[in-house]
């Protein structure tokens, strides 16, 4: 009798019920949608500032500063030294590990900053950066180099030409593989191969620094500095504060952003739910006065109507978290230029806080069993 009572009460009150699923449904869509999103926005936020490029930073101890050639070799580091560390660390955060050796050379009589690193390095530690051309082309007789834009309009260079490079009494010619847009500093510089710098230098096995790109929160990265730095006490290793406080500080405003909204969607549900609640318990006054003129319980009647809201927010639940992540779908296309990942333990939370806000703003029918019978068939 109770299933049929029920069944009875919601085909009903069709018109007015409808309104209430519909809140219900509308807030669980936009709450699984940002649930889903909170859940996955912290991979999608650090694989958006690891665009930024490098976030962590290997130099020497003495000053943590790079030096500039002419300087004394205790200013630079050896790499046999530093990237087996890096290496023996063996961490999958880690996106890109490029060494560096800043020197100036000059191209023809125009002093250039040749910057030596691992060409094939570059693209993963910026990712950001445009080339016209290729970081690591086919073998050549010369040694690749990528030139920097500003460098090649001041040179007039193009792909494929010659570019002779010269440092004392040492010199060597490139072949331009690529031209870089970088947007930055490196316009003016000349990347070559580590080896080649260092050869030119007369600094073999030296280099200035080394960039690293660290993926995960500030937290993550900050562990991996200190443990890096546990393996090189000789360096200064330090991320980068100007990208990883800004990682986290937008993380963490984010979340709170997402909470508050969660928070405000919510009440609004209730109070729809409770405005469209408070119409039904005055129609449904005579009702509940012959339900307990013919021997039912307060419990009784209060169990049939709460048990009535129930069934709507979990139905608006199921809905709207299906339609919830078909928005953090759109969401994620439309943001990050990638789809969120479906989280499916939204679903029995969103349900949850669902039939939570509908007995929430069941309150006006509680009241029901306070209904007198006599009362009621007096017509007052």
């Amino acid at each position: 009798m109770f299933w049929r009572l029920l069944w009875k009460l919601l085909r009903g009150s069709r018109g007015r019920l409808a309104v209430a699923i519909l809140a219900l449904v509308s807030g669980a869509m936009v709450i699984s949608a940002l649930l889903n999103l909170e859940l996955d926005v912290e991979r999608k936020l650090t694989q958006e500032f690891r665009m930024l490029g490098a976030n962590l930073v290997i130099s020497p101890a003495q000053d943590g500063q790079t030096q500039m050639p002419g300087a004394a070799s205790s200013a630079l580091m050896n790499e046999k030294d530093v990237l087996p560390a890096i290496q023996n660390l063996n961490d999958p955060a880690v996106v890109g590990a490029a060494p560096f050796l800043y020197i100036v050379e000059r191209a023809g009589k125009i002093p250039v900053v040749v910057a030596g690193t691992k060409l094939e390095e570059l693209p993963k530690l910026e990712p950001a950066w445009k080339i016209e051309g290729q970081w690591t082309p086919a073998p050549v007789d010369q040694p690749p180099a990528v030139v920097g834009r500003n460098v090649a309009r001041q040179l007039h260079l193009s792909l494929g030409s010659q570019l002779p490079l010269a440092y004392l009494d040492r010199g060597s010619e490139f072949n331009v593989a690529g031209i870089l847009d970088a947007g930055g500093a490196e316009d003016n510089q000349i990347f070559v191969d580590l080896a080649q710098a260092q050869k030119l230098a007369g600094l073999p096995g030296q280099i200035g620094l080394v960039q690293l790109s660290v993926t995960g929160t500030p937290k993550i990265i900050a562990d991996y500095a200190a443990r890096l730095a546990a393996s090189l006490p000789s360096c200064d290793v330090r991320p980068i504060r100007q990208v990883t406080q800004a990682e986290g500080e937008l993380l963490n405003r984010i979340r709170l952003l997402i909470v508050a909204m969660v928070v405000l969607i919510l009440v609004l549900t209730a109070l729809c739910v409770l405005a469209t609640m408070a119409a039904l318990a005055m129609e449904r006054r005579e009702d509940v006065g012959l339900m307990k003129a013919l021997g039912g319980s307060i419990s009784r009647v209060v169990g049939l109507f709460m048990a009535e809201v129930g069934v709507l927010g979990a139905a608006g639940g199921i809905i709207g978290t299906i339609l919830g992540l078909a928005l953090s779908h759109w969401m994620g296309q439309r943001v990050f230029g990638a789809a969120i990942s479906p989280r499916w333990e939204i679903f029995p939370l969103t349900i949850a806080l669902m039939i939570a806000v509908a007995l929430a703003g069941a309150l006006p029918l509680r009241l029901l069993g306070k209904v007198k019978p006599a009362v009621i068939f007096r017509g007052e």
